[in-house]
């Protein structure tokens, strides 16, 4: 696996691949990587004949600056993962590369970025459009891998590669859990185990929830549903929304649909999760 952190070293390559008719294949990461970062890159090898991946963490997409200290880093078992699991290029720019001038650029994307995240994240996902932005013009992939588990921000760079003209095609990845049904993600590693078992929660609401529209079609008992499961519990619920992830809005009707989609987020002490998961599936 070749690694680099130099803009013009990487594009080379890249071009020296592409006169050769390759395909490239790009997994962008913020590091701390698991079994759901290494699913997009064996995803990736499945379609591309050079699997590039990226590892950076963007300080423009945090809007709680304790959570962007906190993020956890760990390069050189990520550098190791990559290289094992096939991995051809590693992009590992610093900050001064990324962001030589303070950027003044902003996204808007209308209610795509004001409802879940959005309006809990003011500005997260300005800071995610510019960066992968950023990443695309730099590697100018044929595809692009992203987890299921970031749906807001699935959608989001949908969006961003539509509006842009970007010649992408974004590929969406099934999340990746742990046994108990946690979704696999970053923040885990900031969990102790017993707060590992007790996130479970998150995953037996979106369950319940499901059974529960499945069953009788009701939005309402299957929200009651979720905040009882939280009450008097170590986590803390943020929100549950059911939405269409075809704009993200919330469901008023047509519930047993295919783009039907349940939406959670929430806290175990100061690690705040997210997870999602289709009425059909």
């Amino acid at each position: 696996m070749i690694t680099t952190g130099s803009i013009a070293e990487i594009q080379s390559l890249i071009r020296k691949y592409k006169a050769e008719g390759k395909k490239i294949g790009f997994v962008p990461t913020m590091g701390a990587l698991h079994d759901g970062h290494l699913s997009l890159v064996n995803k990736a090898r499945e379609k591309s004949d050079i699997v590039v991946s990226s590892i950076y963490v963007n300080p423009t997409q945090f809007n709680n600056q304790e959570d962007l200290q906190h993020y956890p880093r760990k390069t050189e078992q990520d550098k190791s993962l990559l290289g094992n699991c096939g991995c051809d290029i590693l992009f590992l720019p610093s900050d001064e590369i990324m962001y030589a001038d303070k950027s003044i650029i902003s996204f808007d994307f209308g209610p795509l970025d004001k409802v879940m995240e959005g309006e809990f994240r003011p500005g997260h996902f300005s800071g995610v459009a510019l960066i992968v932005s950023k990443l695309f013009n730099i590697v100018q992939p044929d595809f692009a891998y992203f987890g299921q588990k970031d749906l807001q921000q699935l959608s989001i760079i949908k969006t961003l590669v539509k509006d842009l003209l970007f010649n992408i095609e974004i590929v969406s990845v099934p999340i990746k859990r742990e046994p108990h049904g946690l979704a696999m993600s970053s923040r885990n590693e900031r969990l102790s185990e017993e707060d590992r078992k007790e996130a479970k929660i998150f995953y037996e609401a979106l369950n319940a929830a499901k059974n529960i529209i499945s069953e009788k079609k009701s939005t309402e008992e299957a929200k009651s549903k979720v905040q009882e499961l939280f009450k008097n519990h170590k986590a803390e619920l943020e929100y549950f929304e059911i939405v269409s992830d075809k704009d993200l809005l919330p469901k008023s009707e047509n519930y047993l649909a295919p783009d039907t989609v349940l939406c959670i987020a929430g806290f175990i002490g100061n690690v705040r999760l997210i997870d999602n998961m289709y009425i059909i599936s």
